[in-house]
């Protein structure tokens, strides 16, 4: 009995000593690396980094690095780096340098120099990311620049030099050229800017039958306002250019018949594209013509936002009496009741869906006996292609009272802008239009196409200019218009002036300065 209880004994001492020996063999050593410091420590628990750096008292930050990572099981011998990570944000400004703009002038002499506008450096501020590691900056990486003053554009007038033949102009020629109002009276070497300032927008440009007061529209710097109207009111250059009344407007015209009264349409500004939205309003103003102030403005129809694409507006255009107006919209175009400002429909057709910031609207021109209107309209598809981008545009004809219509012209192209002449004597006339010489690609700015004339019916059509072998009137700028006799047509050819004799078809080039744009011809 006894053995046994020796034998029980010395198994249990046996076993304790194991123990011991088994946790002293287990002690880990890790080594931690932290704030400019190394230090061992043992560890007797296979515990994680992360809990390892708590039970030592080494508090991490958010951007901290540590490795090997906190998830990690510690081992024997294992090296621990706390890498101490902070952000900071560091601007700095510098100078940005302005562009020379030089701008082709006719009213100078060939060669001849003039600063319409000196230029203006810019600031920019451009902030970077710099990360510190261990007292260390690193590389620091932009993160954002903004402009703090947007640099100024110098821009010279020059000369431009060339010869061309001078060509009689009967009544008022009036075009933009680069932001400014000019006219052309007696000869093409009678040119005239009748502003300076190049901040005309393009989308107000109209002129009296008589062609002594011209409406035109300026860009605005003031906050919540893109134009304003103003009026040169005597066209042979005697006084300056007088500020109206109305502010963003999308259109604007003299109101025939009514003197010293025009029609405007507005819209509000917006910061998406394209930076405006319509009021599809109109409104009639008689004009002081000496202060500019409003001296009964009334509302013909009432803003709205009912039709297709309305953010984009609707068109207006008064009869050569008038006492009609017609309207247009992205479907369908047709006349304005003036006692109730009831839209009654004439042409309806398919909307055309442009698929970017813009929406197309037809232009409109009526006879000059005020019974019939010309315009274009969308066409049915051609293909497979969905109804909304059909791209058959075709020139139609509609009478007033609406009992009939008529396609004039098959696939003339969306900018094809037909419009009727004066009559030549009591009753003959022609109607022009461009063509477009590649129906598939009508629309893009570099689309070409050809100016035709043809009788009052369509019939007879002819290509006026170019000529056969030369590049088309591209489509970023399909603007002409007719002389007051009906035998010239005004044009704009690679950013010129040119006008060219219906009959003859010659030819002659006004303007040298590639930034003509908007003719319009009056008495």
């Amino acid at each position: 009995m006894a053995m046994k209880r020796f034998a029980l004994l010395l198994i249990v001492i046996l076993v304790a000593l194991a123990a011991c020996d088994t946790a002293d063999t287990s002690t880990l050593i890790v080594s931690l690396v932290v704030d400019g410091q190394e230090r061992a420590y043992p560890q007797t628990t296979p515990i994680t980094v992360g809990e390892f750096l708590r039970q030592v008292d080494v508090e991490l930050g958010a951007l901290d690095d540590v490795t090997p990572p906190i998830y990690t099981q510690i081992g024997d011998g294992m090296r621990v780096t706390v890498v101490r990570v902070s952000e900071t944000e560091d601007c700095e400004t510098r100078e940005i340098g302005f562009h020379e703009r030089r701008v082709p002038n006719e009213g100078l002499r060939p060669g001849e120099e003039r600063v319409a506008q000196a230029g203006q450096s810019g600031t920019e501020e451009t902030c970077y990311r710099v990360t510190i590691r261990d007292g260390v900056r690193q590389e620091p990486i932009p993160i954002r620049t903004t402009i703090i003053t947007a640099p100024v554009d110098a821009v010279i007038y020059y000369g431009p030099t060339g010869e061309l033949d001078p060509v009689q102009i009967g009544g008022t020629l009036a075009y933009i050229s680069n932001g400014n109002v000019w006219i052309i009276r007696g000869s093409s070497t009678d040119k005239r800017p009748l502003t300076t300032s190049g901040d005309v927008d393009n989308r107000v440009f109209a002129l009296t039958d008589d062609g002594r007061q011209i409406l035109f529209s300026r860009e605005s710097n003031d906050e919540g306002v893109f134009n304003r109207l103003w009026l040169i009111n005597d066209s042979l250059g005697v006084g300056d250019a007088v500020p109206l009344v109305p502010e963003n407007v999308i259109s604007a015209d003299w109101v025939p018949g009514q003197e010293n009264t025009i029609s405007y349409s507005t819209g509000n500004e917006v910061s998406e594209a394209p930076g405006w939205r319509a009021n599809n309003d109109l409104w009639t103003m008689r004009i002081d013509t000496n202060s500019g102030d409003s001296l009964n403005a009334r509302p013909v129809v009432a803003a709205s936002s009912s039709g297709l694409y309305s953010w984009w507006g609707t068109v207006f255009e008064w009869s050569p009496s008038g006492e009609q107006l017609a309207w247009v919209r992205a479907d369908s175009m047709g006349l304005v009741d003036l006692d109730s400002g009831v839209f009654n429909t004439l042409l309806s057709y398919p909307v055309f869906n442009t698929r970017q910031p813009w929406s197309w609207r037809a232009n409109v021109s009526w006879s000059p006996d005020s019974r019939l209107i010309l315009t274009t309209i969308h066409g049915a598809p051609i293909g497979s292609e969905s109804a909304e981008t059909s791209p058959a545009f075709h020139v139609a004809v509609t009478d007033a009272v609406g009992t009939f219509s008529a396609e004039v012209v098959q696939n003339a192209g969306i900018w094809s802008k037909p419009q009727y002449s004066p009559l030549i004597g009591e009753n003959v006339g022609y109607l022009a239009y461009l063509r477009a010489r590649d129906l598939s690609n009508s629309i893009s700015g570099s689309a070409e196409y050809d100016l035709i004339v043809a009788d009052r019916d369509g019939s007879n059509a002819r290509v006026l200019y170019p000529p056969p072998g030369q590049a088309g009137i591209t489509a970023d700028a399909p603007f002409f218009t007719w002389s007051p006799d009906g035998r010239q047509i005004a044009f704009i050819y690679g950013g010129n002036l040119w006008v060219v004799d219906v009959e003859s078809g010659i030819a002659n080039q006004l303007t040298l300065d590639r930034g003509a744009t908007r003719p319009v011809w009056t008495r």
